[in-house]
């Protein structure tokens, strides 16, 4: 069992319930609202940058020169492939970079990416990928378990396959080796609970960011 096996293992109800969220059943049949999925994409979007701000600082905790790379793969995965797709998305309704960028942060997104920016910032190098595991590898996961419902037409497709298509797959396969890599480094008997914590942490913030929005679409309706 790898570091990521272990961790959703230890989060038990607070991973399923991120991955198996109404959200995402509901994204995988097409039942989602419309304005339900444009609520998510625009704070996906505001999320996306405070999370190319923390790969950022895994830029400047990494100690050697593998661990800089690694860092600099992910935060160009997410400035020149994620926030690209948002962009595409968000155009079928109308919004321009500019508005995405202009939006109001959500409690919930402010919630989530200050909670992992702040994991990097006081902690080391691990407990910053731990923290960013949920969102990094559970998104190539739940696009997985979503991909056999994904007939066309779906109204979700793009986004489902954009997750689930190889280029993203590598990305989180990467990411779970690196994740491996730093606790063969670091992980010791005594982290181990607070790591456990940190991930559980992450997921439960997760799923309070589909919730979000679940809650409110009709702010964009």
């Amino acid at each position: 069992m790898d570091l990521f096996d272990h961790l959703t293992a230890t989060a038990g109800s607070h991973w399923t319930g991120y991955i198996d969220h109404e959200f995402v059943r509901r994204m995988g049949d097409g039942s989602l609202p419309a304005p339900a999925f444009r609520r998510y994409l625009e704070q996906d979007y505001l999320f996306l940058i405070q999370f190319a701000r923390a790969n950022a600082l895994a830029v400047y905790k990494s100690r050697t020169l593998d661990d800089m790379r690694a860092a600099h793969k992910a935060l160009g995965a997410i400035l020149d492939v994620e926030l690209s797709l948002h962009v595409r998305l968000c155009a079928e309704w109308g919004l321009s970079p500019a508005a995405l960028e202009a939006a109001e942060e959500h409690p919930a997104t402010l919630a989530y990416t200050r909670y992992v920016l702040d994991c990097g910032q006081g902690g080391d190098l691990l407990d910053l990928h731990v923290a960013l595991a949920p969102c990094v590898i559970g998104y190539a996961v739940i696009a997985r378990r979503l991909t056999p419902s994904c007939g066309a037409p779906h109204p979700y497709r793009d986004w489902i396959m954009e997750y689930a298509g190889d280029a993203y797959q590598g990305v989180a396969m990467r990411a779970r080796s690196h994740l491996d890599r730093l606790a063969q480094r670091h992980l010791t008997q005594k982290r181990a609970g607070e790591l456990e914590k940190i991930f559980a942490t992450a997921c439960r913030l997760e799923s309070d960011f589909w919730q979000m929005g679940l809650n409110e679409p009709a702010s964009h309706a």
